[in-house]
């Protein structure tokens, strides 16, 4: 084995399990293969199992993706979505954090709540009382939805129009802010026992919001959480949606399967940060990858070739019909896609308009019956591949999918973990601390140059954010 020398100073990989609450998250049909144990899905152990096992392998945060809705483009009907369980059944992902919480102390636990169906407060206290109950390992992947199905459920006739939807996005997080960082004061809370004072009155304060969509009046009821404000996630792609995202998050995700269009899209995320007014390496970039390995790059393939047995790659063309807002079960499989304008995943659906393509090469990146890009090899092969396409693009890690479930994650955790430890581009190690501190090295709260200053109480913020990372460097 070759183990090429790297110098200490190479940036580590970042490393997200990406699951869902449900039987078929990405790589659909996998599901019927006889080692394949997502369908006990909806039993506790399932994920406390899950989360030890991350952790043993010091992956960095399970990142759990999910839906409000149900994918019935496809054929107009949810026939396919049922039988193949496409997102369907699928739980309340947010369910999960605590009892996976209770058995690791380190792994990180990044949740997606669609904003659109949310009330900011009681999304704001649900989200400040996992950070409590984590200490301090909660994460937020923040969407705004692109099912016209969930619009139908909560009564609504369809799908707000895109860029409407940030608006609604933006102020639902300004005031989110407000409740997590502009309430209470750092030192609010004394638990002061002789003097009857739990909680100082004159360092709690009302919040005040009048705006387009939210109005709210009133004292959060959640003290100050480890971090705060969870760290912040997010997936825009869009020229609305980036710029969104350049502003506020501190973690994206990313599409692309060659290196020069991830670089291209690692290079425009980086330029609008600083248009931004922020250190572009204060967003952590990520990119979803389907890793299949073994002890040989032979064993592998030949792993890859009975997992291709057992998926679906028509189950994946109704997710992705439903993910661009296109039945495309109407066309020849042989027959162009054309463009037409959707309120669905705008990014996605751009791709019709810039390159021919036909269901016959959808079906071929669905070989898995999932759409992202595929890794194949022995974990050697495996981790010089990562490191390049890391090396090449400028991204800071990756989101891991499942395929055959837990053997997948046991496989790169027995595999590919010590080929990148080797080459000294994985860590040995936890940091100690949040999951933020975790990630930038740099305290528990959100920088004061990032949106959130605005909304902060400042008579004590600035100092308390300094003696935090002074403790943390300690």
């Amino acid at each position: 084995m070759t183990t090429p020398s790297t110098p200490n100073t190479a940036k580590k990989i970042l490393l997200n399990a990406f699951d869902m609450n449900c039987v078929g998250h990405i790589n659909h049909g996998l599901w019927t293969h006889p080692r394949d144990q997502s369908h006990r899905f909806n039993e506790l152990s399932y994920w406390t199992d899950l989360a030890k096992t991350l952790e043993q392998g010091l992956f960095d945060g399970l990142f759990i993706a999910d839906i409000t809705g149900v994918y019935d483009v496809y054929q107009n009907d949810i026939e396919l979505t049922l039988k193949e369980s496409i997102q369907l059944p699928s739980h309340d992902p947010t369910t999960l954090v605590s009892a996976m919480a209770a058995v690791t102390q380190n792994l990180g636990f990044g949740v997606t709540v669609n904003l659109s169906y949310e009330s900011p407060y009681q999304f704001a206290r649900r989200f400040a009382s996992l950070d409590h109950l984590t200490q301090g390992r909660i994460g937020w992947n923040i969407v705004t939805g692109y099912l016209d199905s969930a619009q139908r459920l909560i009564g609504e006739k369809g799908l707000k129009d895109h860029d409407l939807r940030y608006e609604q996005a933006e102020e639902f997080l300004q005031l989110c802010y407000k409740f997590w960082e502009g309430s209470w004061e750092n030192d609010a809370v004394l638990k002061d026992k002789q003097n009857r004072i739990f909680t100082d009155p004159a360092k709690v304060h009302q919040i005040q919001h009048q705006g387009q969509f939210y109005q709210s009046q009133g004292v959060f009821q959640v003290a100050p959480s480890i971090q705060r404000t969870p760290v912040l996630f997010q997936a825009g792609a869009s020229p609305r949606g980036l710029a969104f995202a350049t502003q506020h998050a501190e973690g994206m995700f990313i599409g692309g399967d060659q290196p020069e269009k991830i670089k291209k899209q690692v290079d425009q995320i980086r330029q609008q940060a600083t248009e931004q007014g922020r250190d572009p390496e204060a967003i952590k970039i990520f990119v979803g990858i389907t890793v299949v390995t073994a002890e040989t790059d032979d064993l592998a393939q030949q792993k890859l070739d009975e997992y291709i047995s057992y998926a679906s790659p028509e189950a994946g063309l109704a997710h992705f019909s439903s993910s661009v807002g296109i039945d495309l079960s109407k066309f020849a499989d042989d027959e162009a896609i054309p463009y037409q304008k959707t309120n669905s995943i705008a990014s996605v659906n751009n791709k019709f308009k810039e390159q021919k393509i036909t269901k016959n090469d959808l079906k071929a990146q669905h070989v898995l019956g999932g759409r992202y890009p595929l890794i194949v090899g022995s974990g050697t092969t495996v981790a010089e591949k990562l490191i390049q396409l890391m090396d090449e693009t400028g991204i800071d890690g990756f989101n891991l999918t499942r395929t055959v479930a837990p053997e997948s994650h046991h496989d790169f955790i027995q595999l590919v973990i010590p080929e990148l430890q080797q080459r000294g581009r994985y860590k040995t190690a936890y940091e100690y601390g949040s999951l933020r501190h975790k990630l930038f090295q740099q305290g528990d709260h959100l920088s004061a140059s990032h949106p959130v200053q605005q909304f902060r109480c400042q008579s004590s913020d600035a100092n308390s954010d300094q003696i935090n990372i002074q403790k943390q460097s300690a």
